[in-house]
């Protein structure tokens, strides 16, 4: 393994002891009674009178998956900025390619009312 991937190993190896030790603290550590009023489905105790599951409208889920979907596509502009004078001329035209695209696929989605209500 080339010595230049070993600060992202560290990384990956501190997350993984810092998640196991913040799961295992709490499960040692924490009280261990079960009362009536913690087996109760919710908290504030009073006994439910309707299905806490409701539908959403699959609008949610399109703009929500569209948001995420633009939201990482502009994070790709952060690092071509950053680099721009070393790709000169071929790096403005490929981003400007890559924001052509990026344009035309936010202009089909209003165009058929993804965008609405």
């Amino acid at each position: 393994m080339p010595i230049e991937y070993l600060p992202i190993l560290i990384l990956i190896v501190v997350a993984a002891i810092f998640a196991v030790i913040a799961l295992a603290v709490p499960a040692v550590f924490g009280p261990r009674r079960a009362t009536k009023a913690r087996l109760e489905p919710y908290e504030s105790g009073m006994l439910p009178y309707t299905d806490a599951r409701r539908r959403f409208p699959v609008q949610y889920y399109v703009i929500a998956v569209l948001f995420i979907l633009f939201d990482i596509e502009v994070i790709f502009l952060y690092p071509w900025a950053v680099i721009l004078r070393q790709l000169k001329l071929f790096g403005l035209i490929e981003m400007g390619i890559f924001l052509l695209i990026l344009l035309v696929g936010f202009a089909y989605a209003w165009r058929k009312d993804a965008l609405e209500w």
